[in-house]
């Protein structure tokens, strides 16, 4: 199908509303817009350069667990999620009561996010993967009795606050399971040729107009982005996430969705897709960057300490894992004595790497700020 002439689907009575019942999306696919040539261009460099940065950067697995936490953050926030990225570093008992609802949500999308990568090394990307992923991500959280796990048995809608007034009906659940088969197919289909970055932007908006989960829809739709392009071989490690460029541009995002669904505008949604993908690589391997600049100058700083220089540098490799950490956590890790950590952390203070959250006597958690600005 030519893009130019895309028709996203036809509107199904039901009852007393109608739902959108979308096209097919597992066809060959081909345009004549040369913008979209030039962006798909720009985006493949960039997502090459940051996969290859990615590669030689040394204990890369180090930075990517904030590269996770930034992105579960995000994504969690574009759903109306209120936990910042220093909440999110904080252990559970020193968020307020009133938050930790939230807090477990951002938490849930972090396990959530690791257990689908990890799965990939033994499963394709499927429908049971996003199924699995579901699971833990609604687990003891708002829609925990939403049907985790489980593509939806009944009708859901997008804005409003019932079916009546809603901005958009998604298609009825007795059409999900060919709608869905028809969307993994197209992820896996070698016969024909649609470039990967075309497939998955095609793909998430097919993803999240069928909507095929009562909640969490929008967070499995943009965790699918980064696992179809680790699961494709472009990206070795999860370094890429686009919650960021759709939360910074969330009008247009939504806007770009649903003008691809009612006025059969894909380009312009493929457009803005790769322009985010083109900025979102290019910033992340900046971020790369800025981490080995501040690594050089912190080991500067620590080799000064003579015969503490040692357990310095462990206790640096700990605070990239765990940038807000109390004492007793790095005793444990390095198994290290109370003496000896409390003089390493009185020292990284009086060098400025690491602040002093809590100001008590007990219990101190300790933030290592410039390594969390950086995100």
């Amino acid at each position: 199908m030519k893009v130019e002439d895309f028709i996203s689907g036809t509107w199904r009575q039901q009852y007393q509303y109608k739902s959108f019942l979308p096209t097919l999306v597992n066809q060959p696919w081909n345009w004549d817009d040369p913008t979209i040539n030039v962006l798909l261009e720009q985006a493949t460099k960039a997502l090459g350069e940051l996969n290859a940065f990615s590669l030689i950067v040394p204990d890369v697995d180090l930075f990517l667990k904030m590269h996770v936490l930034k992105e579960a953050q995000t994504s969690s926030r574009i759903e109306g999620t209120q936990t910042g990225i220093d909440e999110v570093l904080l252990p559970e008992e020193q968020i307020e009561p009133s938050r930790r609802g939230d807090w477990r949500e951002v938490h849930n999308y972090i396990d959530a996010m690791n257990d689908a990568v990890d799965a990939l090394v033994s499963l394709p990307l499927s429908n049971r993967l996003l199924r699995q992923t579901h699971t833990t991500l609604m687990r003891g959280v708002r829609g925990e009795h939403k049907q985790p796990g489980e593509f939806r048995t009944s009708q859901n809608w997008i804005g409003g606050s019932n079916i009546s007034d809603a901005v958009f009906i998604p298609p009825h659940h007795t059409d999900l399971p060919d709608l869905m088969s028809d969307l993994e197919a197209f992820w896996h289909n070698s016969a024909i040729t649609v470039p990967h970055l075309i497939r998955i932007a095609i793909s998430h908006y097919q993803f999240e107009t069928i909507h095929p989960f009562l909640d969490g829809n929008g967070r499995i739709g943009r965790l699918l982005i980064t696992l179809y392009l680790i699961s494709h071989g472009f990206l070795a490690k999860p370094s890429l996430y686009l919650s960021d460029f759709f939360e910074r541009n969330r009008t247009n995002y939504y806007d770009a969705l649903m003008r691809a669904r009612t006025a059969n505008d894909l380009q312009h949604w493929i457009r803005f897709f790769l322009n985010g993908v083109a900025e979102t690589a290019a910033k992340a391997r900046d971020t790369f960057q800025q981490i080995l600049q501040l690594r050089t100058e912190v080991e500067q700083k620590i080799m000064g300490l003579g015969a503490r220089s040692v357990n310095a540098q462990r206790m640096l490799h700990v605070l990239y894992r765990y940038p807000v950490i109390r004492a007793s956590a790095i005793e444990q890790e390095l198994e290290l004595s109370q003496p000896t950590v409390g003089g390493l952390l009185r020292k990284f203070q009086d060098l400025g790497i690491l602040e002093e959250l809590t100001g008590g006597m007990r219990y101190r958690l300790y933030a290592f700020r410039e390594y969390i600005r950086l995100f």
